[in-house]
């Protein structure tokens, strides 16, 4: 079992590490959502899990708000992505919209070349898209080797229990081609219910393991 731990930079890393978080997610400002942390900080978490085992993913995502980027904003998560690759990120987390809240391709294609060799995470970024398109959406991240999609069950609000059916569908759809990571107010009281209801081998959130 595999539990994510959402880190707003290094506080509580180790913490969580000695709990059992297998994964970090990390990022900083949470309150909106998660935002690029620095270089620092990523390069710290990474020594951190070093003796731990444990995966450093990288949130790349310039600002709070939408998934919609402008040419700016997209020079900047490219910079960052080359940032966090050199400071020894294992794998990076991003995801861009259209203003219609479907994937942006090109904008995709180009975040994807240069995340090449780190695995890839499409965030929550997801549960914008229309629920009608989310099964295509789904394979054209699995046909550009997304690793996983960070999901809350298809829809930003309710708590994930609420969101179990349509969890089962994007289960279900993906068929072990690409990995559903649940996330958004699980926690240690929750979590084997989830599991048990889910048939999930992942976990992901800021109160995973304590």
């Amino acid at each position: 079992m595999i539990y994510e731990f959402c880190a707003e930079n290094v506080t509580n890393l180790e913490k969580a590490m000695q709990a059992g978080a297998r994964r970090i997610e990390l990022c900083d400002n949470l309150a909106v959502g998660g935002t690029t942390p620095s270089y620092g900080v990523i390069k710290a978490a990474v020594e951190l899990a070093k003796p731990y085992n444990v995966t450093v993913m990288t949130m790349i995502r310039p600002r709070g708000g939408d998934f919609v980027y402008n040419d700016l904003e997209m020079e900047i998560m490219l910079e960052d992505i080359q940032m966090a690759r050199s400071a020894g990120t294992h794998g990076l987390v991003f995801g861009v919209l259209t203003s219609a809240n479907k994937i942006d391709y090109p904008k995709m294609e180009k975040l994807l070349k240069a995340s090449q060799e780190l695995e890839v995470v499409f965030h929550m970024a997801f549960d914008a898209i229309p629920r009608e398109h989310q099964f295509s959406e789904m394979d054209w991240l699995m046909e550009h080797s997304v690793k996983r999609i960070l999901t809350h069950g298809g829809l930003a609000e309710g708590p994930i229990q609420e969101h179990f059916s349509w969890l089962y569908e994007l289960i279900n759809h993906a068929a072990g081609r690409i990995d559903i990571l649940p996330g958004g107010g699980i926690t240690v009281d929750n979590r084997d219910e989830i599991v048990a209801k889910l048939g999930v081998n992942q976990l992901h959130g800021t109160k995973i393991v304590f």
